[in-house]
């Protein structure tokens, strides 16, 4: 791959196989698998998907819901695997996706630092030299000694946000991440993100707001019923995505 292509996504496509049948438990799924009685439909969330994105370019993914937005993010971060197609990355990826998803409720604020740091890549010293810097960015003060059980959405949001960003990435992936939070730490948060992109940050952005996509990213891609439909400047695409939504 080109030394200044950051992302390249050739023929991708991501299948499901959904149950044409109602399994009510474990015992009978296995009986079911092993006999190859297990009948599936196949549904195909992102087909025939190809891009590229050089590095410090900002691409906005566009879409209604259920248009594959947050599956191709997903699969970029690799946490799904293509069915079909590839994707090549490079450089330090962080992925801004279900903010708070891998916490365990029932450690502290202070415990889920490091087991969702871990889970991120990050060194136990690592943590330990951004412990104050994470907490005092999530502004939970006291409370990152509670079980995450007694937290608020917006709390763990908070938390999850202040945690994924506290490394310098080459690549930034995003899933609705501004819209976390109050309105202090939403303009807190974008503004974070803002001084990233001032690094040269690559970005895979994925909104429905038009309007922060046209403020946030410089090209943008529309997905519809998981095709890609649409490709070009954020001013093209934007003018695109406003004819369909109206």
């Amino acid at each position: 791959m080109q030394k200044d292509i950051a992302i390249r996504v050739k023929n991708m496509g991501i299948r499901f196989n959904l149950s044409r049948e109602r399994v009510d438990n474990l015992k009978e799924y296995m009986i079911k698998f092993l006999r190859r009685d297990l009948k599936y439909n196949e549904f195909w969330a992102l087909k025939e998907i190809t891009f590229d994105i050089k590095q410090g370019e900002r691409l906005g993914v566009l879409g209604l819901n259920g248009s594959g937005k947050s599956t191709l993010l997903k699969a970029v971060s690799g946490v799904l695997k293509p069915s079909e197609g590839s994707i090549h990355t490079n450089g330090v990826i962080a992925p801004l996706l279900e903010l708070g998803a891998g916490f365990s409720p029932e450690y502290t604020g202070r415990e889920n630092i490091y087991l969702y740091g871990a889970v991120l890549g990050y060194s136990k010293s690592f943590l330990d030299e951004k412990f104050d810097e994470i907490v005092d960015f999530s502004g939970l003060g006291e409370f990152i000694e509670v079980p995450v059980k007694n937290y608020s959405s917006g709390m763990k949001a908070r938390l999850g946000f202040s945690i994924a960003t506290v490394v310098e990435p080459d690549i930034l992936i995003l899933d609705e991440v501004l819209s976390v939070g109050d309105k202090k730490f939403r303009i807190k948060s974008e503004n974070k993100i803002m001084s990233m992109f001032d690094k040269g940050v690559t970005v895979l952005f994925v909104s429905h707001s038009l309007e922060q996509v046209m403020r946030l990213c410089d090209k943008a891609i529309i997905l519809d019923s998981g095709r890609l439909v649409a490709k070009g400047s954020v001013e093209k695409v934007g003018r695109i995505y406003k004819n369909m939504t109206e």
